[in-house]
């Protein structure tokens, strides 16, 4: 693909900062914060782009640890970079959230560099929490992506793919609540919460006969009981409720909580169901933009061929963001095709090195040229509009 002079502006400023980017990204993954506690992570991305130009806002959405950048002006197309650096408990960056944020740092500075030329508004947004809660969540409840064309991220990968095909998600929590006895002298005189909490989990495999390949329900007793000798009055469990689209999730939800009250009735106990996180919604991937992606990455960037999408994934509140706003999450390589498994060690290692890294930068490219088509290409922002409203579809080869 030949490059326009605006292109060629792009790459330019991505290479000369790339060093300060790589140093952010180390620093994130050597402090690892968890979910709604990344003060270290949001201070440094958001110093780093204030001093590359952007107008920051911290405290985004009411987040203490979100901010938005922005850079251009507000009449225009409206092109944003999502940016995740929470970690895990434990493990770190198991997931290479600092690769995430990194990359979106990347595009902002490059896209930054020519955004008075192309007219439009370039935002870098920090999101936090995104292995808990998902800011992007409540962000987009919120309306915070409402007034965006478009809404680009990567992943880290062990492979290249440029569609995502994630899972909608309802974390639930039930508690049953029975009457207490002795279990030996007198344990008719009880209402056993165990037992409905037991039932619940056989009422569900006995559910998964009629699920749909793509859903899962997984849980685990949180509290089943203080002593063996005492009938127990109260249990609880939390599950996660998945499928490939949310209105069969909305669907099996139902079923599930069938399954749930189904227990309380046979043991005579009350049961109190409730949402516990918030609910995530399936990815849509605009493959107009995913495409021109993948082309930047391979023909542009020299990056391996990338696949359409992975076998299976987890479920992720960018999702959220994609029913709203054109958007596209794609995953990059960074093992360089050894395994790996998101959430371990072995991840956490790989996001931190040198291949890694030139996987990042390469990403920042790929997310600010496509950007970059966004703002300055009428013909283009309308295709992918066309496709997130329905009235089209992406013609990728």
């Amino acid at each position: 693909m030949k490059l326009t002079p605006l292109q060629r502006r792009i790459l330019a400023a991505i290479d000369e900062a790339a060093g300060r980017v790589i140093s952010v990204s180390r620093a994130i993954h050597e402090h690892p914060e968890l979910g709604k506690e990344e003060r270290f992570a949001s201070g440094l991305l958001a110093d780093t782009l204030e001093s590359s130009g952007f107008r920051v806002a911290r405290g985004f959405s009411g987040m203490p640890t979100a901010f938005l950048a922005r850079k251009g002006s507000e009449s225009g197309p409206r092109v944003a970079f999502l940016a995740e650096y929470d970690a895990l408990p434990d493990i770190g960056h198991g997931c290479g959230h600092n690769i995430i944020c990194s990359a979106s740092l990347a595009a902002g500075i490059g896209l930054g560099e020519v955004v008075a030329d192309t007219g439009g508004e370039v935002w870098v947004v920090g999101t936090p929490a995104e292995e808990t809660d998902g800011a992007k969540v409540a962000m987009t409840a919120g309306g915070a992506f409402e007034s965006l064309d478009a809404a680009l991220m990567i992943h880290p990968y062990d492979s290249n793919y440029f569609v995502t095909e994630s899972l909608a998600m309802d974390a639930i929590e039930i508690e049953f609540f029975g009457t207490p006895s002795h279990a030996a002298a007198s344990p008719w005189e009880g209402r056993n919460a165990l037992d409905a909490l037991i039932l619940t989990f056989n009422n569900i495999n006995a559910l998964r006969q009629q699920m749909r390949p793509d859903a899962r329900v997984h849980g685990i007793i949180t509290r089943g009981g203080a002593a063996p000798n005492v009938i127990p009055e109260h249990t609880a469990a939390r599950f996660y409720v998945r499928a490939r689209r949310r209105d069969y999730l909305d669907a099996l939800v139902g079923s599930f909580e069938a399954c749930v009250r189904a227990a309380a009735l046979a043991t005579g106990t009350r049961v109190e169901i409730r949402n516990y996180e918030a609910s995530f919604d399936d990815m849509v991937n605009n493959l107009t933009m995913a495409g021109r992606m993948r082309d930047y990455f391979v023909q542009t960037l020299g990056a391996k061929e990338f696949g359409r999408a992975p076998d299976s994934f987890g479920s992720i509140d960018m999702g959220n963001v994609s029913h709203v706003v054109p958007a596209v999450h794609v995953l990059v390589d960074i093992s360089n095709g050894a395994k790996l498994v998101l959430h371990t060690p072995e991840f956490r290692v790989a996001a931190a090195t040198p291949y890694a890294e030139e996987s990042l930068i390469r990403a920042g490219k790929a997310l600010a040229l496509t950007g970059c088509d966004i703002l300055s290409d009428p013909g283009f922002l309308e295709a992918v509009r066309l496709e997130f409203t329905g009235h089209s579809e992406s013609c990728l080869p």
